[in-house]
């Protein structure tokens, strides 16, 4: 048994490092020429693989070049979650520089993973993918609302979906980006621009 258990380990290892090698592969070919002029053939012959492989892990070009996107958006989901954890425990309790703490860390993932980021913002992408991606954005509206505490009026659901949209603008801003330098001044921007917009004091002034 522990045989056989040990077999079935390799094999998932084998089989994730096989995943992981064809992602790679795709990412950088999909980052050099395009979902349209980039081929099967060119991740296949990057990744030193086979085509049945890729199609057995992933079913084709349309699936992986999701699957980098899912990829993509589950590392910047992870990070924000990540950040937001730790300020909390660290006692931070106020909502926006909570949020702010999460929007940081998707800045900074927008810039780790520039060529991604670049690549998904272009519009060169398989049929279905925008309604893919603007479904992944009233998601993340959602998820900010809740990290701000926002209610369901009107005006609170405005504010969350423009403060979100700053932090898109500033990543796709971001991913065009030279040097860090630049980057970080543009992160700096969206985040006066986000407490500018803060929805909870401005219904404290009132």
């Amino acid at each position: 048994m522990v045989h056989k258990g040990n077999g079935n380990a390799w094999q998932w290892s084998r089989t994730a490092e096989t995943r992981r090698v064809l992602l790679q592969a795709a990412r950088e070919v999909f980052a050099e020429k395009g979902f349209a002029e980039a081929g099967v053939a060119a991740v296949v012959e990057r990744a030193g693989s086979s085509t049945g492989s890729l199609y057995h892990h992933f079913g084709g070009k349309t699936e992986l070049f999701l699957a980098l996107w899912e990829d993509h958006q589950s590392a910047h989901e992870q990070a924000a979650a990540n950040a937001v954890a730790k300020a909390r425990a660290g006692g931070e309790q106020d909502p926006l520089n909570l949020f702010i703490v999460g929007a940081r860390a998707f800045l900074e993932g927008s810039w780790q993973r520039r060529d991604l980021a670049r690549l998904f913002m272009d519009g060169d992408g398989p049929p279905g993918f925008e309604l893919v991606r603007r479904s992944r954005g009233r998601e993340w509206v959602r998820q900010n609302a809740v990290l701000l505490g926002a209610g369901n009026d009107p005006v609170d659901r405005l504010t969350v979906a423009v403060l979100t949209t700053v932090i898109g603008e500033a990543g796709r801003e971001i991913a065009t980006c030279a040097t860090k330098r630049k980057a970080n001044q543009i992160t700096e921007a969206a985040i006066r621009l986000i407490r500018r917009l803060d929805p909870l004091r401005a219904d404290d002034a009132e």
